[in-house]
Formats: C-alpha cells, structure tokens, sequence
C-alpha cells in the first residue's frame, strides 16, 4: 500500500516536499481525511499558513471528499495562520511567529487533555512563511518548537514544504529534514504530466528513524500516481494503464 498506512505514528513528524507541477494537497487531504475516519477519538488540527478554509473545501470537493465529513467536523480544529503571523511580518512583535506558536500550542495542549485521543497536526504551508518575509531563521525556531511540541504531547505531525528549486534543496528544507522521521518526496515527471501520470511519489527515511518500519522507496523507483476525480491512484512504473 502506497503511501503506507498509519505514518505518521504518534510523536512522529512526517515531511511532505512537493513541486509546483505536482502539488502534494491531494496528499495532504488524504491524510486528514483517513485520520479522522480511523476512530471516534481522532482529532485534527490544520494550520493553514496560504489557504483558508473555504480553498481547503473546494479542493476537498474537486477530489471527490465529501468536505462535511471532516472539515466541518467537530474533530477538526481549523487555525489560519497568516493573520496571526502578520504581526510578525509588519514587525509588530520582537519575537517573530510567537503568538502563532502560543495559538498552536494553547489548541494542541486543550486537545491532547482528552483521555485516549489521537491527535494529527498538519501545518501546510511553513515554506509560504519565508516567501511573505519572515526570516528562515525564524521559521527554523517555529518549526523546532512545534516538533518538540508534538512529540512531547505524543501527537503525529506533517509538516508540507514547497520546492521551488527542484534539485537546490533550500536552508529551511534542510533544516526540516534532520527533523523528520520520514520524508515524502513529490515530484513531477520529467517530461511534464502526461495523461496517466500525474507525477511520482518517493519515500525517504529521516534522521529521526533508527528503523525504518515502512519501505522505503528511492526517488529512482519512484511510484508513479494519476489524480482522478475520484481521488488518486498508485502505481509502479510501467505498470498503469498506457504507461511504458
């Protein structure tokens, strides 16, 4: 099964890098969708640093999820983080992204107070921090605390990061791989999208793994999927219907 089932596990920190001719939101719906549905006891949060909530349910719509089963479920708790990291764009706080971490944590502290909860953490995405101007230094602090955080608290977290120089990895990126735990690697392929292949998908082990309990999968047998309107589909190469 691609991607593996149940990754990440609690205190695990899953980093999902996409491209621009192969976004990962199918990815990172899938996630929150699958996550929500296990038990009555799954709770979400989805920090959204570029889209608001009404993107997230369009695209949840266009992907044949039915949004009102988990994006206007009480298990989801939905934070929009741009207007709170402003503060720190217009230069309005001296400790950059600090009431943004103190939202996260005050939500994630209150969820996690529940007896038995499974709790996901998705932050889509850090990269957009950077692009509006906040120093990487900066956001490398923030995405260290909310590691910390969420393996403190036991919670699984998928941090979704944008390359915008394929092959040129950039200094948050690096900083966001040492980390993970495991590292999934979208991309397109490399002649463009094609009518049966969407893009490749591959799976890499973090330095946070001491053993890897998934298979890994090297960008060089990367798995290739197609995006249909009723979801995604995984294939091997060569193995999809009208593919060499």
């Amino acid at each position: 099964m691609f991607p593996p089932s149940g990754l990440p596990l609690p205190g695990e920190i899953l980093l999902i890098t996409d491209e621009l001719l192969a976004p990962a939101d199918f990815l990172l719906h899938r996630q929150v969708a699958t996550h929500l549905k296990a038990s009555k006891v799954s709770k979400c949060v989805l920090i959204s640093i570029s889209e608001d909530i009404g993107r997230w349910k369009a695209v949840a719509q266009r992907s044949n999820i039915n949004s009102t089963q988990y994006l206007d479920s009480g298990s989801l708790s939905f934070i929009d983080a741009m207007p709170i990291a402003s503060t720190a764009i217009d230069g309005e706080s001296s400790v950059p992204l600090k009431e943004l971490f103190q939202k996260i944590s005050a939500t994630l502290i209150q969820l996690s107070s529940e007896s038995g909860i499974d709790l996901l953490v998705v932050l889509d995405d850090i990269a957009s921090l950077e692009w509006v101007g906040i120093p990487a230094a900066d956001v490398v602090r923030f995405a260290r605390a909310l590691c910390a955080l969420c393996r403190k608290l036991k919670a699984s977290l998928v941090l979704r990061h944008h390359v915008t120089t394929p092959g040129e990895p950039d200094d948050i990126f690096k900083h966001l791989f040492q980390l993970c735990t495991y590292h999934l690697d979208v991309f397109p392929l490399s002649t463009g999208r094609s009518g049966t292949v969407s893009g490749q998908v591959a799976l890499h082990c973090g330095p946070a793994t001491l053993a890897p309990a998934h298979r890994l999968v090297p960008r060089s047998a990367a798995v290739h999927y197609r995006l249909s309107d009723t979801g995604s589909v995984f294939f091997d190469r060569g193995t999809g219907s009208g593919v060499l």
